[in-house]
């Protein structure tokens, strides 16, 4: 048994699966195409970068990544797929650990039984520490195999939790223009969404403090969905003068979606919010990384600058190097 719980600790790692490289400037014309592939791939933290603007502080609430398992029948088989992507030998891992809990617990049932001959039986008293001594080590070898395995499982089923939520939200309805309506999984690959839902009020006032970032926005591939908890969604003032002809229309195109079939959006958004312990009033961002994943949320205005200072360009000279660099999915 000592050995083959030496087996044990040659961990086995997942392989990185890489995304194609991505062209930020036909983000619009593959909008309208919908022409995406479902796609994963691995990312690296940044560290957030400090907010100047104090109007602009948001606390760290994560609304969408919680450790609540969901029961079997409302796993997806598509959410069990990407789990056996993102970490495909866990399997494994598990099968090696039910196979080592039954070797020990036979190893122990055996030496129990010698343990109680050699207890009955005074001429084979001198085997009672060594029977010991074994089954000891059976019954250790079964307890830390048995915790690895609750471990592995229990992390298993957050990850089919987390990604079943995240198809709830690539399944909601978008409206790109009053004739096209598409679901958010048809942004895989293509942008990476920022929903701002709250009042009418917090609506304007994020439409206001990305005004400085817009065009780096863009180079992101950053587009927004602003949504109205209250209904009363804002109608969005773009200046129109000569000064201001090359960015209204990046404007335009960085606010140009709005959320289809408003009674979806806010079930899917209470849900969340329950299950994180926010307020149903308090109003909330969501950022998705490329491949449709939440890479982070929380409760107040979205941190416009550190998306800027995160977020590698969709195309340029590094934008194949730095491809994947969204942050850790929550």
């Amino acid at each position: 048994m000592v050995s083959a719980a030496a087996a044990l600790f040659n961990v086995f790692k997942p392989p990185n699966i890489p995304r194609h490289k991505v062209n930020g400037s036909r983000i619009c014309s593959q909008i309208m195409n919908q022409t995406v592939k479902f796609r994963l791939f691995p990312s690296t933290n940044v560290p957030f970068q400090a907010q100047s603007n104090p109007r602009q502080t948001s606390s760290t609430v994560t609304c969408s990544a919680t450790d609540k398992p969901t029961s079997s029948s409302e796993i997806s088989s598509t959410a069990r797929i990407r789990s056996e992507v993102l970490s495909p030998f866990r399997s494994v891992r598990m099968f090696f650990y039910l196979a080592f809990m039954a070797s020990g617990g036979l190893g122990g049932l055996i030496a129990a039984t010698q343990l109680i001959g050699a207890l009955a039986n005074p001429s084979r008293a001198a085997e009672v520490p060594e029977i010991s001594k074994g089954l000891a080590i059976d019954l250790g070898a079964v307890s830390v195999f048995a915790f690895l395995y609750s471990r592995e499982n229990n992390a298993k089923n957050a990850q089919l939790a987390r990604l079943s939520r995240e198809e709830s939200l690539s399944n909601l309805k978008l409206r790109v223009d009053e004739k096209k309506v598409i679901p958010i999984s048809s942004l895989r690959g293509i942008a990476r969404l920022v929903i701002c839902a709250g009042p009418e009020s917090y609506i304007s006032e994020s439409f206001r403090l990305s005004q400085p970032f817009t065009d780096r926005l863009l180079e992101r591939g950053v587009l927004v969905v602003p949504f109205a908890t209250d209904g009363n969604l804002p109608s969005f003032e773009f200046e129109e003068s000569e000064e201001t002809s090359d960015t209204t229309p990046k404007r335009k195109r960085l606010w140009q979606l709005s959320p289809f079939d408003w009674s979806a959006w806010l079930q899917w958004l209470d849900e969340q919010k329950k299950m994180a312990g926010v307020s149903p009033e308090s109003p909330v961002y969501l950022s998705l990384r490329m491949d449709g994943r939440v890479r982070g949320s929380g409760v107040g205005y979205p941190p416009w600058n550190a998306f800027v200072a995160q977020l590698p360009p969709v195309k340029g000279l590094w934008s194949g190097l730095l491809d994947g660099m969204d942050g850790r999915v929550l």
